[in-house]
C-alpha cells in the first residue's frame, strides 16, 4: 500500500457453503477436520454440495427468489450475512452510497431449453431459422443462454438496497482477485469509503460438469484432499457464496464499527502459464509483499483448485517457503471459480479470529500444524486455467 494510503478494515463477513452458514459453522467444520464431499449425485463427478439455506431469512419476498436462480439466490444471501455482519444492514444512509463489487460468472443455462433445441435441430429443414426463433420465444429476457452476470449485483441492490456505484467482473478466478485488489485500491485512494464485495458459484449443474470434463478437469469418482490428486489433478466443483465488507478505518470508526481483521494488500497476475509459470508469478507478487510478512506468526489460505499443472506449481512456490503453514480450503468446500479467492479472504478473517490455524487436511506432508499465535494470513489464487492473486490479511490488535 503507497504511503499515506487509507488503511482498510474488513468488518463484515458473510459465507455460506456446504460446511454450513455463517463463520461459527465454518470454523468448527473446519476443526474437525471432516469435508464434505458428494460422489454420487453427479456421479461420476465429485462436488461439494451447498449446506440447506432458509432463504427467506435474508431474501423474504417470495417473487424476487423465484425470479433468481440458484447462484442468484446464494450470492444474494450471503450478501445479506455480511451486511448484518458489519452492522449496517437497512441501514439507508449507509446503503445508498456503498460501492458493491461483485465477481459473477456467465450465470446459469436454462438446460430444459438447451435440450429442447437440440433435440429439435436435427428434425427440421432450416436449422438456423429454427435455432433464431427457439432462443426469441424460448428463453426469458434476462438471459442470453446464460443469465446475464450482473443480475447478481441487481438483485443485491433491491433485496438490500445498496445501491452506491455497481461493478461486475468476469474472468473464473481472476475476477474474484480483481474484485477485492480494486475495492482496496479504491479505498486506500479515498475514492470509497466502503464497499460490498464478493461472489457466489452453483457447482450442483450438469451442464457445468460437462465443460469441466471436456477440459479434462474434473475430479471423478472419488473425492480426495487437494495436495493427494495425484498426478493428473481434479476439480471438485462446489456451491457456495462470500461476501466482504470492506472500509476505510476512519470511516469504520466514525460510525463505531469494530475491525474484524485488516486487509494489507492485494496482487495479481497473468501468467502466460509456460512451465513453472504458476511458480513464477507467485514469487513475484511475494517479492513485493515479504517486507510486511511477520515470520512464525504467518500461514497461507490457498485457493488451489485441484487442475493441474497450476496445483502442482504452486505447491513448488509453497515449499520454497516451508516456514509458513499451509492450508488447501479446497480440500473442505471444493472449488467455486470467482468468488473462490473472497471465501478463502473471510476464511482467513475466522481464523485470525481464533488466533490460530485449523487441523491439515493433508498426507503428503505440505501441511503441517501450526504452533505459533497466528496474526498474518497470506491468501493464494491460482485459476485452474488463468490468473494468479494474493492478499495478506492480519489481525487488528
Amino acid at each position: 500500500m503507497a504511503e499515506g494510503a487509507r488503511e482498510a478494515w474488513i468488518t463484515g463477513i458473510g459465507i455460506v457453503s456446504c460446511l454450513g452458514e455463517g463463520p461459527e459453522a465454518h470454523w468448527q467444520k473446519l476443526m474437525a477436520a471432516h469435508p464434505s464431499a458428494d460422489a454420487t449425485t453427479f456421479a461420476p463427478f465429485v462436488v461439494h454440495p451447498i449446506a440447506p439455506l432458509n432463504f427467506d431469512a435474508q431474501i423474504p419476498k417470495k417473487g424476487d427468489q423465484r425470479q433468481m436462480e440458484p447462484w442468484q439466490r446464494i450470492g444474494t444471501y450471503a450478501a445479506g450475512l455480511a451486511l448484518d455482519s458489519a452492522g449496517v444492514k437497512g441501514k439507508t444512509d449507509i446503503l445508498s452510497h456503498m460501492d458493491m463489487i461483485v465477481a459473477a460468472g456467465g450465470g446459469e443455462r436454462d438446460l430444459a431449453v438447451d435440450t429442447a433445441i437440440l433435440s429439435g435441430l436435427p428434425q427440421v429443414e432450416n436449422p438456423a431459422a429454427f435455432l433464431n426463433e427457439r432462443l426469441m420465444n424460448d428463453l426469458r429476457p434476462t438471459l442470453f443462454l446464460a443469465q446475464l452476470s450482473n443480475l447478481l449485483a441487481g438483485n443485491i441492490s433491491i433485496v438490500h438496497g445498496v445501491t452506491g456505484s455497481s461493478r461486475t467482473f468476469m474472468g473464473e478466478e481472476s475476477s474474484g482477485v480483481d474484485a477485492v485488489r480494486v475495492a482496496l485500491a479504491r479505498i486506500a485512494a479515498g475514492q470509497s469509503d466502503i464497499a460490498l464485495v464478493g461472489g457466489s458459484y452453483n457447482g450442483e449443474r450438469a451442464d457445468m460438469q460437462m465443460l469441466f470434463e471436456f477440459a479434462g478437469l474434473g475430479l471423478k469418482d472419488r473425492y480426495a484432499p487437494i495436495w493427494e490428486r495425484g498426478e493428473n489433478g481434479g476439480v471438485a466443483l462446489a456451491s457456495f457464496g462470500a461476501f466482504l465488507v470492506i472500509e476505510a478505518r476512519e470511516y469504520a470508526e466514525a460510525r463505531g464499527a469494530k475491525p474484524l481483521a485488516r486487509l494489507v494488500a492485494v496482487l495479481s497476475d497473468r501468467s502466460k502459464r509456460e512451465p513453472d509459470g504458476v511458480t513464477a508469478a507467485l514469487a513475484g507478487m511475494w517479492d513485493k509483499i515479504k517486507d510486511k510478512v511477520k515470520s512464525g506468526h504467518a500461514a497461507v489460505l490457498s485457493g488451489a483448485s485441484g487442475a493441474e499443472p497450476a496445483t502442482r506449481e504452486e505447491r513448488a512456490f509453497l515449499q520454497d517457503h516451508g516456514d509458513l503453514a499451509v492450508r488447501a480450503t479446497g480440500s473442505y468446500l471444493g472449488h467455486g471459480p470467482e468468488p473462490q479467492f473472497v471465501m478463502n479472504i473471510a476464511l482467513a478473517v475466522v481464523a485470525l479470529g481464533h488466533a490460530s490455524l485449523f487441523p491439515p487436511c493433508d498426507t503428503t506432508g505440505l501441511e503441517r500444524p501450526m504452533d505459533g499465535v497466528l496474526s498474518q494470513v497470506l491468501v493464494t489464487g491460482v485459476g485452474h486455467w488463468r490468473g494468479e492473486g494474493l492478499a495478506l490479511v492480519e489481525r487488528v490488535d
